[in-house]
């Protein structure tokens, strides 16, 4: 019998996914936005974001993090569609994204890279000619990708992430997350809450009252409608990466020696959540070049996206 995605479902109820959140209020040029679903696997569905250009000098894609979606790249990807092809995607659990019970997918970095490497293919990004970035629970998965396959991109820009067990350099909210019961605690705490609220506060987190900034309206009503949906919340699949985050931190760590891509690593000074002493041990590690954005937190993207766009349009030159 032919069966509809809950995402595809959702696609025919609106319309069209352009009409929800990324593009209520849209900028100039926003009809090269190409939003919809391309399934990955048979549980997997993702929704993507495409901005085309005529003549591409190469492609971008944009891996968000926690509590984000794909509309937290809509205007950088504008921007960078100048002289490239930018994708992005909604995470499996998150947006509008599936979210098939963690007993068909875990949700783990490891799965995450799989997803990551099965969209590459899927879309048809020649990856000589690729740069992701990948900020926070996106970072990850790209290495691990990378692990596999060295050839995944021309260059893997990353931030803001734990690439190692290091809970001394991780909020205490995020330490929390790597063992029960304080991760079945901090999830009630997380779902007590909505998306938007929980975004909210989280983009201002560390930064003095005069640093800190509103994301866009559209942004935020994306995660707030996205945030629970088949019957789970983007806090589950938070929790659920959790579960799973030492054992490929440490798996990481371990074959760090066969990482052959290149990466660039960028982080912002005043980060809470994972601080910036984890970047510089891991760029060491690598012998990387690494970039400290002074008075910048978490979501470098959100809060100074000019410096991010900086950052990719130098990996190609």
């Amino acid at each position: 019998m032919f069966r509809l995605s809950l995402p595809a479902l959702f696609a025919l109820f609106l319309g069209s996914s352009t009409a929800w959140g990324c593009n209520s209020n849209p900028p100039a040029h926003a009809q090269k936005l190409d939003i919809g679903y391309t399934e990955v696997d048979p549980d997997i569905t993702l929704r993507r974001m495409v901005v085309h250009t005529a003549s591409p000098k190469g492609t971008v894609l944009l891996l968000h993090g926690f509590p984000e979606t794909l509309c937290a790249w809509r205007d950088m990807s504008l921007a960078l569609s100048a002289d490239y092809e930018v994708h992005a995607i909604d995470w499996p659990g998150y947006g509008l994204s599936s979210r098939p019970l963690a007993d068909k997918f875990s949700y783990s970095p490891k799965d995450y890279a799989r997803v990551l490497q099965d969209y590459i293919k899927k879309a048809d990004i020649v990856t000589s000619k690729l740069t992701i970035y990948a900020t926070d629970i996106g970072a990850l998965p790209a290495l691990l990708a990378a692990l596999e396959d060295p050839q995944i991109a021309r260059t893997i820009i990353v931030g803001d992430f734990a690439p190692f067990n290091r809970p001394q350099y991780m909020h205490d909210r995020l330490q929390s997350l790597k063992s029960e019961p304080s991760a079945a605690a901090t999830l009630a705490a997380y779902k007590s809450r909505t998306g938007a609220e929980i975004l909210d506060t989280a983009v201002r987190g560390g930064l003095p009252k005069e640093a800190q900034f509103e994301v866009s309206a559209d942004f935020k009503d994306d995660v707030f409608r996205g945030w629970s949906h088949g019957g789970m919340t983007s806090a589950d699949a938070f929790y659920h990466y959790y579960s799973k985050f030492t054992r490929d931190e440490d798996y990481f760590e371990a074959n760090i020696g066969k990482l052959r891509t290149p990466v660039k690593v960028v982080w912002g000074e005043k980060d809470i959540y994972i601080k910036k002493e984890m970047g510089i041990e891991f760029a060491q590690k690598i012998n990387a070049d690494i970039q400290i954005l002074p008075d910048i937190g978490h979501y470098a993207h959100l809060q100074s996206p000019e410096l991010v766009i900086e950052e990719i349009r130098a990996s190609f030159r």
